[in-house]
């Protein structure tokens, strides 16, 4: 159970531990998705996550875009790697 500090802030060790890994990463994607439509009309889903490598299905606009690529490497491997310093790569399916 997480413990509460003055001001409200949860120990995030604690947190971190209660949630598994994989689910900390489809949140992650999830999050990502959510911009990616809002802003851009596509999404991306995760499919897999195996040890140091993230599957993901682009769709919607980024489906067919020329720049697909960018938005893969850019944002989503580029915040992947942020959160999930172990992951060698993402890789579009």
């Amino acid at each position: 159970m997480s413990t509460l500090f003055a001001g409200g802030r949860p120990d995030i060790n604690d947190i971190l531990d209660e949630v598994p890994e994989e689910e900390r990463m489809k949140a992650l994607v999830r999050t990502l998705s959510a911009y990616i439509e809002q802003y851009h009309g596509g999404a991306v889903e995760m499919v897999s996550y195996e040890g140091q490598r993230v599957k993901v299905k682009m769709s919607g606009a980024c489906d067919g875009c020329n720049l697909a690529p960018v938005t893969l490497r850019g944002w989503v491997e580029g915040t992947v790697k942020q959160f999930f310093p172990e992951v060698q790569g993402v890789d579009a399916v």
